[in-house]
């Protein structure tokens, strides 16, 4: 059972310097080479990060990301240090509030472009594809019908927006002129195989990666590593395979459940935004964690 009282909404830490508090993740640096990520139980819907924190969602983001880095490593480098937070000077009750939620990692240069792999027609996918048959530039066959799987699976960047503004979707041609023509061939065939494997695993699973967002960086040396977070609740739709049908918008193991909620509520969708039921908190929660148990073969 969840207790709604054991969460974490801000990380303190004492002595180190906060580089940035983002909707989820909270930033520190370590040293001029490490920073230290500390994913938080907050939740954003919207683009507004709500008041109420949604208890061990943090730990689920960082687990399941970690799994996820480790299962690609043979694919790509990423950003782990492999250095324990006892490592790097922080107190026992720092350590004892971070444990499960943060990693240490190389500090590295993000490119300016998010990679986002679309196996499914959802979303804002499917809002471009109705409005012109293709997404991102890419043409599309005509008769799709919305959550059907694709032909073969996309790559359909966006920009990274300021705080506070919306992504971009843009085309192949925008990401070469931003990463040059080489670096973005690299990403885009990176996070197809990444998608493709990771799909092929998951299904196996029950769950249905219909979508994701991949983020890379660059060390001083031009050498591609992959970042952030990957494959998890936040940055994928996850859906379970057995209640999948075509023509809907499917039930999902991420946020859609709460963007779902405020839909109902007269609401402006601006800052601040309405505190959330118990109810819709715990089953938020469960859904974050039954999304671990599958793809780590958990029991509860």
């Amino acid at each position: 059972m969840t207790n709604l009282n054991d969460a974490l909404y801000q990380s303190e830490i004492d002595d180190l310097s906060l580089i940035n508090r983002g909707k989820v993740r909270d930033i520190y640096e370590v040293d001029a080479e490490r920073l230290l990520i500390v994913t938080s139980d907050r939740l954003s819907a919207f683009d507004v990060v709500l008041p109420d924190p949604i208890p061990g969602k943090g730990a689920v983001l960082t687990t399941v990301s970690n799994f996820w880095f480790n299962r690609t490593e043979k694919l790509i480098n990423n950003h782990l240090t492999g250095r324990q937070l006892d490592s790097i000077g922080l107190k026992d009750d720092e350590i004892k509030q971070l444990e499960g939620r943060a990693i240490v990692v190389k500090r590295l240069t993000p490119l300016p472009v998010e990679a986002i792999v679309r196996g499914y027609i959802i979303g804002s996918g499917w809002k471009d594809y109705q409005n012109t048959g293709a997404v991102c530039g890419i043409k599309l066959p005509a008769g799709l019908q919305q959550a059907q799987q694709l032909p073969e699976p996309i790559f359909t960047p966006s920009t990274k927006a300021d705080a506070g503004e919306h992504d971009e979707n843009i085309s192949f041609a925008k990401t070469i002129d931003l990463l040059g023509d080489a670096l973005a061939q690299k990403v885009r065939e990176l996070s197809l195989t990444i998608y493709r494997q990771a799909a092929e695993y998951a299904r196996q699973r029950g769950i249905i990666i219909a979508d994701t967002k991949l983020e890379f960086g660059l060390d001083g040396n031009g050498e591609l590593f992959l970042i952030d977070e990957v494959l998890t609740p936040d940055s994928s739709r996850f859906w379970p395979a057995a209640a999948y049908q075509t023509g809907i918008s499917p039930p999902s193991f991420d946020k859609q459940y709460v963007r779902d909620y405020l839909e109902t509520l007269d609401w402006n969708k601006q800052a601040p935004a309405p505190a959330l039921p118990t109810e819709v908190i715990a089953n938020t929660a469960a859904k974050y964690k039954e999304a671990q148990n599958r793809l780590l073969d958990e029991q509860e």
